[in-house]
């Protein structure tokens, strides 16, 4: 890649897992594409180099959370975030990746022109303090789905009050020491389950409270299956056949969720009381008032969040927060928690087209005004797509179609001399419902921010792998919504 080169035929944004898998599939389907991957931060990894709190793990399966080109060969399944680190490392090695890796680059606006039939983008060069120019043919946004800069970091009265240290999990001290100290944790989704049981042995006590329970599913975090299947099979079979097991297996427990949700309902819950026992209140504190998969599930590999429960390492208090004082938090009950710490678990600032301004032909772009096309696509703005994974199953799945769709996107263009595409809404598609289905605090705070779907295909998310993965990969790329064009028409 030469030192110079400002334009390319594809920019992708970001260099976490999406956009790995981004400039894989790029080499390997559109060789002739010139690209570059533009990334904000000083390294790889998004999400698994963002995040630094203990015992930070991923919350799907690697079979399915890793790229389908490249096998995920540890026997654990559930994998800690340095783990993941060193995958993507491996991924950006073994395709020749890092030069097409530009760090320290923030793409600030994107504006795309019809005329010329290309995007121009502001990037900032944050080691030399310069604004640099780029242009492209066609945009990729594989930045992920939440702001990188800021947590969702809710006022609490009196917080200034409290003594101690108040920690988003998003922004980790290194430095922060938790040995034999009092620790509350607010919240009840992934992070706080995964940071409860990994800092239990260090702490005196660890509190995590929530305002209502979550749907926690306990399971080894080794796949018996997948690992006998490595013993008789070669390693990309194995893989290939463990993987379709476990989205097989997702799908077949997700319709089970939808189809009778209070069977799965009480399955769930028999199963954190079998954990920790019948005399445990478990319709207080694990006995959430909405239906399996209304929000993301928690996994809990080994039980180790209930088995720090059990050694009385870590509590559960389901209550509401009325104010911190000096020493912990008062609750609305009347009661308080001491504490020497206070992590603030409260989650996300959803954000969409990585925080770019973007203008086409001159006019600013309201991404909550669009429609999604696809999921990958938006109304009204030509050459560019997300890549945007799955709210019910692994992000990768998603993120690897949205790349593998837009290559075939790519390729069609050039095979039929045309140099840009652009969603536009059929006269008999209305506006209905938000982008992600989910009735998650982190969704429901962003939805006027958020893009909407329409009342039918291929204006409607799915979320389902196995309808996506056919349409993609033998479905036509074009749709009576989709229109292309030349530059000069």
């Amino acid at each position: 890649m030469k030192a110079d080169q400002s334009h390319f035929n594809v920019v992708v944004v970001g260099a976490g897992i999406s956009g790995i898998g981004a400039g894989y599939h790029l080499q390997k389907q559109c060789p002739n594409k010139s690209f570059v991957i533009l990334e904000g931060r000083e390294t790889f990894g998004g999400t698994w180099d963002l995040f630094r709190y203990p015992g930070i793990r991923s919350d799907s399966d690697m079979h399915t959370m890793g790229f389908r080109f490249k096998p995920w060969i540890d026997e654990r399944f559930i994998a800690d975030g340095p783990s993941i680190m060193n995958y993507l490392d491996e991924t950006i090695a073994e395709n020749n990746l890092k030069d097409k890796i530009k760090y320290q680059h923030k793409v600030l606006t994107s504006s795309w022109s019809s005329s010329e039939s290309k995007w121009t983008l502001e990037v900032e060069n944050i080691e030399s303090g310069t604004i640099d120019n780029y242009t492209c043919n066609f945009l990729m946004c594989c930045g992920g789905y939440y702001n990188y800069e800021e947590g969702y970091n809710p006022a609490i009265k009196n917080q200034d009050q409290f003594k101690g240290p108040i920690i988003h999990p998003q922004k980790w001290p290194e430095d922060l020491n938790y040995q034999n100290k009092k620790v509350v944790i607010i919240g009840s989704g992934a992070t706080a389950v995964t940071i409860v049981p990994a800092m239990a042995d260090d702490v005196e006590h660890i509190t995590m409270l929530q305002r209502s329970p979550t749907y926690f599913m306990a399971a080894p975090d080794r796949d018996m299956i997948g690992n006998f299947f490595k013993k008789i099979f070669p390693q990309k079979t194995a893989y290939f056949l463990t993987r379709w097991k476990n989205i097989l297996m997702g799908n077949f427990f997700y319709n089970r969720c939808i189809k009778n949700p209070e069977k799965v309902k009480e399955m769930l819950i028999n199963g954190v009381r079998d954990h920790l026992g019948k005399d445990y209140d478990i319709e207080t504190h694990f006995t959430p008032r909405y239906k399996p998969w209304d929000e993301r599930l928690c996994f809990v590999p080994n039980a180790d969040f209930f088995e720090a429960m059990k050694a009385g390492k870590a509590s559960v208090v389901t209550d509401h927060i009325d104010e911190f004082t000096e020493t912990g938090i008062r609750l609305k009950s009347g009661k308080e928690l001491d504490a020497d710490i206070i992590i603030k678990a409260t989650g996300l600032n959803l954000q969409f087209l990585n925080g770019i301004d973007v203008k086409v032909d001159n006019e600013k772009v309201d991404i909550s005004e669009k429609l999604a096309f696809k999921g990958r696509m938006f109304n009204g703005i030509p050459n560019l797509a997300c890549s945007f994974g799955y709210a019910r199953a692994s992000w990768t799945l998603g993120a690897d179609l949205s790349s593998e769709y837009t290559c075939k996107l790519l390729n069609y263009m050039d095979k039929h001399g045309y140099d840009y595409c652009t969603p536009e809404v059929g006269e008999d598609v209305k506006e209905e419902g938000t982008y992600l289905n989910l009735s998650s605090g982190y969704v429901k705070r962003a939805i006027d921010r958020m893009p909407k779907q329409g009342s039918k295909a291929p204006w409607q998310g799915n979320q389902s792998y196995l309808s996506d993965v056919t349409e993609v990969r033998w479905g036509s790329i074009t749709d009576n919504d989709l229109h292309f064009k030349t530059a000069n028409q």
